[in-house]
């Protein structure tokens, strides 16, 4: 069963461009990690305006992207990108989960 699972994370001040350039060279080993647990869609948007990103994601699995904290990989990933966004001590980007109220198929 696919489920729909969306969160936000707030992008730290005039990381846009370094944001999109880092996703845009998504490196190919967390590409198919993501793709192994799961997930077969994955959005992020921002809202300019508050920083704030919203992601969106379908998982076939029981977790989500933010389920795979002792991954090496996804460790590495945290530690590239926590420059550039709020992070927890450990370098994860703080999340929080959003409660879907709506969806039109």
């Amino acid at each position: 069963m696919m489920k729909r699972l969306a969160f936000k994370m707030k992008l730290n001040e005039n990381q846009k461009e370094n944001y999109i350039k880092r996703h845009d060279e998504i490196w190919p080993e967390l590409k198919n990690l993501l793709k192994e647990e799961g997930i077969s869609e994955y959005a992020i948007f921002l809202d300019e305006e508050t920083n704030t990103l919203f992601a969106f994601q379908k998982v076939s699995g029981q977790g989500s992207s933010q389920d795979l904290s002792s991954n090496p990989i996804v460790q590495k990933w945290w530690n590239y990108m926590a420059d550039i966004m709020q992070t927890n001590p450990d370098n994860s980007p703080i999340t929080t989960r959003l409660e879907e109220v709506f969806y039109l198929e």
